[in-house]
């Protein structure tokens, strides 16, 4: 029996590939490494950090030429979630359309997230 295809952990928009493509060809690491960690007024933090290496559990994202490594621990919060860079007049930065995030906090530093349901 074959096995069935894993899902892509998490889907770059043109933008946000654009970013991350910017950043790799300054030459300083392997990828943008993305996790989550406890912390914030709503419960949990995204992070992000340029990757000088590849950890031996990361998941890599490979993704219109844009390398993203996504910290194990993080997966089962990250399943399903698309990364978008957008640009404001005041601020810009990278942006998580994740759908299993049930709340955020007024400032948006943190975000409430459930594990992905088993299946998806």
């Amino acid at each position: 029996m074959a096995q069935a295809a894993r899902p892509q952990v998490m889907k770059l928009t043109d933008a946000a590939a654009t970013r991350i493509r910017d950043l790799m060809s300054r030459g300083e690491g392997v990828g943008l490494r993305v996790g989550v960690k406890n912390g914030g007024c709503a419960g949990m933090e995204y992070t992000m950090e340029w990757a000088k290496d590849q950890k031996p559990f990361d998941e890599v994202v490979e993704d219109k030429g844009a390398r993203v490594l996504i910290d194990a621990k993080a997966l089962m919060f990250l399943l399903g979630t698309e990364m978008d860079y957008q640009t404001g007049v005041l601020k810009s930065g990278f942006v998580f359309n994740n759908p299993n995030q049930t709340s955020a906090c007024g400032c948006g530093e943190s975000v409430q997230l459930q594990p992905a349901p088993l299946g998806q």
